[in-house]
């Protein structure tokens, strides 16, 4: 019978697509060692230190998990600088315009960026329909609304 077995080269080229893999993922720094892990194993087996399949997959086992356990934290940390701290979607502070009368503490609609959104009058005055209004802040797919000082904008007639 014969058993399967890996050569060395295929470890090497293992490690190389798990770390190819890393650098085309959002990155969490867990591919990463896995590849290293394979790496080392087909190091080991080039310079003839490791003998079997079950055993290869022991090396590459504890290879990868020390690296994962000792050095994922502080990749993540000297890295982490390298991304920006934007909030991505921040919606507070946006003007909207109001879809429907939304009187003061009612619920309706008003358009954000193309969107329609579900929002709140939190401001003591009405909002008239085509009427500007600030966002107070975002809760789910809620936007707490205010009105602005300009006046609302003409209607088109098409």
């Amino acid at each position: 019978m014969e058993t399967l077995a890996m050569t060395w080269w295929m470890w090497v080229i293992l490690g190389l697509v798990l770390m190819a893999g890393e650098i085309m993922t959002p990155g969490g720094f867990f591919i990463l060692f896995f590849g290293a892990g394979a790496v080392v194993v087909g190091l080991l087996k080039w310079a003839g230190l490791a003998t079997t399949l079950p055993v290869d997959g022991l090396i590459f086992l504890v290879v990868s998990v020390a690296g994962l356990a000792f050095f994922r934290k502080p990749l993540q940390q000297r890295f982490q600088p390298l991304t920006p701290q934007i909030p991505v979607d921040s919606l507070a502070g946006e003007t909207a315009k109001a879809l429907e009368p939304l009187a003061a503490g009612a619920i309706g609609k008003v358009e954000l960026r193309g969107t329609t959104w579900n929002a709140q009058n939190v401001g003591p005055e009405p909002l008239a329909v085509a009427q500007r209004c600030r966002v107070e802040r975002v809760d789910g797919l809620t936007l707490y609304v205010r009105a602005t000082a300009a006046a609302p904008e003409p209607e088109r007639i098409a």
